[in-house]
Order: C-alpha cells, then sequence, then structure tokens
C-alpha cells in the first residue's frame, strides 16, 4: 500500500514538472522565433540556448551537493519559483521598448541560474520515492514530461503568435511557475521520501559523489559516451527551427514540431505503463542508433512531411535511450548519494550540447555562406552530419563490456 501511495505522490510531482514543461516551451519556442525575425541568424538563436542552458550544466554539480545536505523538495521549489525572476526582467524590457538581444541573454542567463537547483534534486526525490521496480516507468513519464515542450507547447505558442505576440507566452509561462511550486509543496508536506541527512564537508560530499560514479567503470563509460552523443543530439535541438523557418511560418513550425515530438509521446506512454523490464544496453544502442538515422533523414529535403515523418522517428526512440541511460546509473548508485552523483552526471554529460550549441549555429551560417544557400539547408547539413556521427557512436557503446554488467544494478559491488 505504501509504494503505490508513494507512485501517487510522485504523479502529483511530475504533474508540476509537466505543466513547468509546458511553460518553458512556450517561452522557449516564442523567443527563438522572436530571435529568428529580429537577425535571421541561427548563430543568435544558438547564442540564447547556450546561455540559457550552460548555468544549469556548470552549477549542477554544487546543485546536487546542495541536492543531499538539504531538504530536496524546497531546493526544487527554490529552483523553479526563482527562475521566472529571468523572465520578468526579459517582459519588463519588451513593454518598454529594449528587449534587444542582449537583454535576452541576460534575461534567460537568470533564469538558468536558479533553474540549475531542479535537476539532481528531481531526479533524488524521485530515487527516494519509489521502489526498484517502478523506477522504469517512472523514468517513462519523466520523458513524457520533457516532451511536453514539444508535443503541446510549440504548437500552442504557434498558434497564440497568429493573434497575438511572444510577450503572452512570457506571462502563461512565469504563471505555471505557481502551481509547480504547489505540487512540490504538497509532496514535502506528505513527509513520505526517506532523505537521510550528511554531515559531511562541502568538498567530502563532492567527492562521495565523484567516487559513486567512478566505482564501476561502467558507469563512467555511458557518461562519457553520453557525452559526445549530446553534442550530436544538440544540432537538432538548436537547428530545427531555423530550418524549417527558412521555408514555413512560425505556425507551420508549431505544427511540425508537435507531430515530430508526438513520437515521443507514443513510446513514453508505452514505457510509463510496461515499462522496460531487461537488456538495457541493447535497447539503449538500437534506439540511438535510430535516432541517428532518423536525423539524416530529417535534413534530407526541404519539405515538410518528410521532416515530420523522420521528426517523429526521432522522438520515439529518444524515450527508449533516456529511460535505459536512467536506469543503468540510478540502480548503480547508492540512494543517499544520489543528489551528488546526478549532479556530476548531469555536467558530465551534458557536455556535447555546450559544443553543439556554441557551434552548430555558427557552423550553419557558414555553410550557408560558403554554398550560397538559405541558413535552413546550412542547418539540414549539419543534423545530417551529426546523425551519422551519432549512429556511429551508438554502435561501438554497445561493445563495451562494463556497460553491459550494469544491468545487474548491484550497487554495492
Amino acid at each position: 500500500m505504501e509504494n503505490k501511495s508513494n507512485y501517487k505522490k510522485f504523479l502529483l510531482l511530475w504533474s508540476g514538472e509537466f505543466i513547468s514543461s509546458i511553460g518553458g516551451g512556450l517561452t522557449s519556442f516564442g523567443l527563438s522565433v522572436y530571435i529568428f525575425q529580429k537577425t535571421g541568424s541561427a548563430a543568435s538563436m544558438a547564442l540564447v540556448a547556450l546561455l540559457s542552458f550552460l548555468p544549469v550544466l556548470l552549477l549542477s554539480p554544487i546543485a546536487g551537493v546542495l541536492a543531499d545536505r538539504y531538504d530536496r523538495c524546497l531546493m526544487m521549489m527554490l529552483g523553479d519559483g526563482m527562475s521566472g525572476l529571468g523572465l520578468v526582467y526579459i517582459l519588463i524590457c519588451m513593454f518598454t521598448g529594449k528587449a534587444g538581444l542582449y537583454q535576452i541573454c541576460i534575461g534567460v542567463f537568470i533564469s538558468a541560474v536558479f533553474s540549475s537547483l531542479l535537476e539532481p534534486s528531481y531526479r533524488a526525490v524521485v530515487t527516494d520515492m519509489l521502489t526498484k521496480d517502478e523506477y522504469s516507468k517512472a523514468s517513462g513519464m519523466m520523458s513524457l514530461a520533457g516532451s511536453a515542450r514539444y508535443l503541446i507547447s510549440h504548437m500552442i505558442a504557434g498558434f497564440l503568435l497568429t493573434v497575438s505576440d511572444v510577450k503572452m507566452l512570457l506571462i502563461i509561462d512565469i504563471c505555471t511557475f505557481i502551481l509547480t511550486v504547489v505540487c512540490t509543496a504538497v509532496v514535502r508536506n506528505s513527509r513520505i521520501v526517506k532523505q537521510s541527512k550528511t554531515a559531511e564537508s562541502f568538498m567530502e560530499s563532492f567527492k562521495d559523489g565523484w567516487k559513486a560514479i567512478t566505482k564501476k567503470k561502467g558507469i563512467f563509460v555511458v557518461i562519457m559516451v553520453s557525452s559526445v552523443i549530446t553534442c550530436f543530439m544538440g544540432a537538432i535541438e538548436i537547428l530545427v527551427e531555423p530550418m524549417i523557418l527558412d521555408f514555413q511560418t512560425s505556425k507551420v513550425l508549431g505544427i511540425a514540431e508537435t507531430v515530430c515530438a508526438s513520437g515521443m509521446l507514443v513510446s513514453s506512454i508505452f514505457i510509463g505503463i510496461i515499462g522496460i523490464k531487461k537488456n538495457f544496453t541493447r535497447i539503449l544502442s538500437i534506439a540511438l542508433t535510430m535516432c541517428g538515422l532518423a536525423m539524416v533523414g530529417f535534413g534530407i529535403k526541404e519539405n515538410i512531411y518528410v521532416i515530420c515523418c523522420f521528426g517523429f522517428l526521432f522522438f520515439f526512440m529518444l524515450p527508449f535511450a533516456n529511460n535505459c541511460l536512467d536506469y543503468l546509473a540510478r540502480t548503480n548508485i547508492d540512494a543517499d548519494k544520489q543528489g551528488r552523483a546526478w549532479g556530476l552526471i548531469s555536467f558530465l554529460s551534458q557536455l556535447g550540447y555546450v559544443v553543439a550549441y556554441a557551434g552548430a549555429g555558427l557552423l550553419a551560417d557558414k555553410i550557408a555562406e560558403a554554398w550560397h544557400v538559405g541558413v535552413g539547408r546550412g542547418a539540414a547539413v549539419v543534423i545530417m552530419v551529426s546523425g551519422v556521427l551519432l549512429a556511429v557512436m551508438a554502435i561501438l557503446l554497445s561493445r563495451f563490456k562494463s556497460v553491459r554488467d550494469l544491468e545487474s544494478g548491484e550497487k554495492n559491488e
């Protein structure tokens, strides 16, 4: 009975993050369209994406240590609630007519600083609340929440931009923070988590987190390979919008991204209900290989129907890969070290995004200029090359015995 009750509390916590994901997707879409319309540059869009991501990456190890030292639900509430300050700043600048690229960069950076508190605490709280048998289903639900920013947000944002402007999207996002904080507060007050306190110093906690992810060679290999993989996957995330906006409207872009993300909805629901029981390494390799091939097809032709078909395949396979990566790490790290471990895992595995965000937009602009084509075709070339490299890395990953050995899930090995 207790396990069932805990899963219900998890669903409440998840619903808050689902709402937050929708709000974040509205802002992300709206600002991307706004910047592309003002500058016509993929590099400018990539710069904003980089500044919204970099603080989360750099501060995640610190946030992970804090998640093991303080109330994790409280950390989530602070992260979600205070991240709205950056959006308020951007909104004020827009109302006063001073929202240039510089001001938007400042706003998203401020928001990202506070958002960095969220991820390690959220993942650690999920471990606290659930049993090992529930991890796979929970991971599927978390993937579904992550897909909301593409599946729901972008379609809504595309239609709202036809009747209003980006300011409405920012206001809606700011309002979602209230609901998210309330959901987390209810879970916190229910006292169902089993977080233990630590008397270690900050540096001792940090070192313990490092030991937790390096104790088993397989975990560290997964993290390092994930970092390379995220570099390739980051290319499609940052370049899909300039690629489509180069020959279609923002409304069509929103619909296309919704159609593509519906693939994540289908697979996330399947995983959330059924879960994955075995062969995590093999499924991980197959899923990432298919993601890479889908990226090649995604950029092969300037046709919205072709883009939607391959985009659907890409997002359909993504939750399978995320679920396997999550399970392999979660079942091989001690519960009392989950916060600091996830902070370091987030930092190391997502370094590839920094490379993608910093270089993909510039590379797309350079290719377009050198080949005398639109920015969209330059973006398509970068996406296709990234897809080939992703497929190669996925095949190589399955050859590591230390990774396959992680499926035993013996934390105290």
